[in-house]
């Protein structure tokens, strides 16, 4: 009999990943997933609905990075900084050790078009939340939808520019940069 090992939700994402690269994603089954993770189906079962959100992981959690800072922001705060606190609070999801797995990760996306637009579709939903807690905070359409998709855009080119084999900055650096960037578009 196995020994119970912990974790099996990062072992999943790893085996996951090495044969996403291996084989490509849809060739890779949930079956070999669980098999070279050293659990069973069902234990995968029980962690995701299906061997893409491996992938994609707690949607939930991720977007609150985003919305709550928005959400928590001083009322007199104008939405451009409170969408920025947000988009600022998103780059301790993203610490250097996690850098060398995103870019495997960004890679097997980059080779799957299903996963592009997953990846996008999950973009454009946090782009949505934060627009609605920018309602909820009185500020009207467009202007709410308007200055949350530009955070979500400073958040994509500095996580784009993260994921760069040449890049060492941190993503809080790059975050600024493309920060600093808007509001000079906006001025």
């Amino acid at each position: 009999m196995v020994r119970w090992e912990p974790d099996a939700a990062g072992r999943l994402r790893r085996a996951a990943a090495e044969l996403f690269v291996e084989r490509g994603v849809e060739a890779t089954t949930v079956a070999a997933i669980a098999e070279r993770a050293g659990v069973t189906e069902r234990t995968f079962f029980r962690h995701f609905a299906d061997k893409r959100e491996v992938l994609f992981g707690d949607g939930v959690r991720f977007t609150s990075l985003f919305v709550d800072p928005v959400r928590d922001a001083p009322p007199d705060a104008s939405p451009l900084d409170a969408v920025a606190a947000g988009v600022r609070a998103s780059a301790a999801f993203f610490p250097d050790e996690r850098r060398a797995d995103s870019r495997i990760r960004g890679r097997i996306i980059a080779d799957n078009p299903g996963l592009q637009e997953r990846e996008l579709l999950k973009m454009d939903a946090i782009a949505a939340s934060i627009a609605d807690a920018l309602r909820e905070r009185g500020v009207p359409d467009p202007a709410a939808t308007i200055v949350a998709r530009a955070g979500v855009a400073v958040f994509s080119a500095a996580f784009v520019a993260w994921l760069r084999e040449d890049e060492t900055r941190e993503m809080g650096e790059l975050i600024e940069d493309g920060l600093r960037e808007l509001r000079a578009i906006a001025s």
